[in-house]
């Protein structure tokens, strides 16, 4: 079983989107629960109103998130976590964690927040990581690009793949849907980008176990 914690200590970064779409892009294969550790509980509100391939548990209470590697059954645990770097059920999900998932806009104030994130969370925690580069602009894949390649020369490491902006993703919240399941040539795109980072997941958390 792998415990992936989607971390960012700042809201807007696409967390609660990617959480979802992974977890529905997994269930395809694999027996996966969705954690909603967020007050906000934006990922039970998204998930809970239609049929789902995968499991969905809201769960803050501290006591309960330390049992995570307790939990049977599954192949995959993603935990949609609080945008907050002092909440102690961050820190509780990061030390639980085999993969810590990281997604940020490519904007420089948000890899800055990121990039503080890394340092007073999750290296600390000594645990694998990787950043995504989401709400890319779709015209602009260049500032992704540059983005991409500051955070690798500063030592962070950064998923190949990134999520482009597209309202498709709005739409599939308010339909309560996986943008799996949003039709459209546009939602076929938004569905490649984050097939394409389930992709290099799978690889990473086979090749460190």
């Amino acid at each position: 079983m792998h415990i992936i914690a989607v971390v960012n200590g700042k809201g807007g970064s696409a967390k609660t989107t990617t959480s979802v779409n992974l977890a529905a892009i997994l269930a395809e294969k694999s027996k996966v629960l969705l954690v909603d550790a967020d007050p906000q509980g934006s990922a039970t509100w998204w998930a809970e109103r239609n049929e789902r391939d995968f499991e969905l548990s809201k769960e803050t209470d501290t006591n309960e998130l330390l049992k995570l590697k307790k939990v049977k059954g599954f192949d995959f645990i993603i935990v949609d976590t609080p945008p907050a770097l002092h909440f102690e059920a961050l820190q509780i999900t990061i030390d639980a964690a085999d993969f810590v998932l990281l997604p940020s806009p490519p904007a420089p104030m948000d890899l800055q927040a990121l990039i503080e994130t890394v340092q007073a969370s999750i290296r600390p925690a000594n645990v694998k990581f990787r950043v995504l580069l989401t709400r890319v602009d779709p015209r602009s894949l260049g500032k992704a690009l540059d983005a991409q390649q500051a955070l690798m020369q500063g030592g962070i490491p950064a998923f190949n793949g990134f999520v482009r902006a597209y309202a498709v993703h709005e739409q599939a919240v308010l339909d309560g849907i996986p943008i799996t399941q949003v039709r459209g040539k546009i939602a076929r795109e938004a569905e490649g980008d984050y097939r394409r980072v389930a992709d290099e997941l799978l690889r990473e958390v086979n090749t460190h176990g």
